[in-house]
């Protein structure tokens, strides 16, 4: 799904970090703080998406448990600053984006080195790159044949995101759980509480649903007596209206020109169920607990997926294709309105209004 990037245990005793300058896996004991010296900083480089920092998370806990005297800075873009704030587990956000999702040219790293760097963006030699060239004491990735500098352990394609990150954590002998997803309840309102929420946007066409099958789903939950809203991004107006065209929709129900993240988490925490393809508000839906039905394709649940929980549920027919391409994958295709209702029904709680 990304070019520099691709993602189970119970998480238990942490090891402290490693001193030596070695970018191995081989643990070691933390050193004690010294009196009056500022915190030593660990710089964690994901700079992607909504959906990427969430599943990002449990990787995110487990080095703030490992490392709990550290000044934990995360290099994403700036809008992910509340969701960063949300996980408990960043001290700083560190501005960072790049047109395609690839990797930034540089960071706008300030002071000393960092103590620790951790390469959650990819495993390739621009993201290794990026981080050597602030020469840190310590840096923790994935290995790769263009970086052979870089002793870490095997990337395997085929992974979960979840659980791809966390064993790389626990290569270098840092516990982490990929169960560990949940965000705190929003303290904003929701301004739809109790909707089934409809988001028809993603990063790629590939990945859009067509409309006018959100519209037919819609069309029948309001016919059941569920309101029914719709969302999408700050550049998804035309989707959402679209869609708000075809379904009926009054104004109230439609939230378009991307919500700020507080109302976003408001809504979906508040929520029914949530119905989307794979993409940021899908990975919300499991933060916040909320049912949800997520639409798979061209990219399968088996690395994007929530977790096994009876109130999420992953629709997928397969074959896998190309989740950056211009037009509505084929797998995505096979699936139905009338699929998307029956899995709603089969959401416990949810097949009344």
């Amino acid at each position: 799904m990304t070019p520099d990037r691709s993602p189970a245990t119970p998480t238990g005793t942490t090891p402290g970090p490693v001193p030596d300058a070695t970018p191995g896996p081989t643990p070691g004991p933390a050193p004690g703080p010294v009196p009056g010296a500022a915190p030593p900083r660990l710089l964690v480089l994901r700079a992607l998406g909504l959906g990427d920092l969430l599943a990002g998370v449990p990787a995110l806990r487990g080095l703030r448990r490992a490392y709990p005297r550290h000044d934990i800075v995360l290099a994403a873009p700036a809008g992910l600053a509340p969701v960063a704030e949300a996980t408990g587990a960043v001290d700083r956000l560190l501005p960072a984006a790049a047109p395609g999702r690839a990797v930034p040219r540089s960071l706008d790293w300030s002071g000393p080195p960092p103590d620790i760097a951790v390469d959650l963006h990819g495993n390739g030699p621009p993201s290794h790159r990026l981080l050597m060239a602030l020469r840190p004491t310590r840096l923790l990735a994935f290995a790769h044949p263009g970086t052979p500098e870089v002793d870490g352990p095997p990337w395997y394609p085929e992974e979960h995101e979840r659980d791809r990150w966390c064993r790389l954590l626990r290569a270098y002998g840092i516990d982490a759980d990929p169960g560990d997803v949940h965000l705190p309840r929003p303290g904003t309102a929701s301004p739809a509480p109790g909707a089934v929420v409809l988001h028809p946007g993603a990063g790629s066409p590939a990945r859009r649903w067509p409309v006018e099958r959100y519209a037919a789903v819609a069309t029948e939950l309001r016919a059941r007596g569920f309101r029914v809203v719709v969302t999408g991004g700050a550049d998804e107006d035309d989707l959402v209206a679209r869609l708000a065209e075809e379904a009926g929709l009054p104004d109230t129900d439609v939230f378009g020109g991307g919500l700020p993240y507080d109302r976003l988490a408001a809504l979906v925490a508040g929520a029914r169920v949530v119905i989307s393809g794979d993409t940021g508000i899908a990975h919300l839906a499991v933060a916040h607990a909320t049912r949800s039905v997520t639409l798979f394709g061209p990219v399968a649940p088996s690395r994007w997926g929530p977790p096994p929980d009876p109130r999420h549920r992953a629709l997928w027919y397969g074959p896998e294709g190309d989740p950056h391409g211009s037009r509505t994958d084929p797998a995505l295709l096979r699936i139905t309105p009338g699929d998307v209702l029956d899995a709603v029904a089969a959401l416990p709680g949810a097949r009344h209004p």
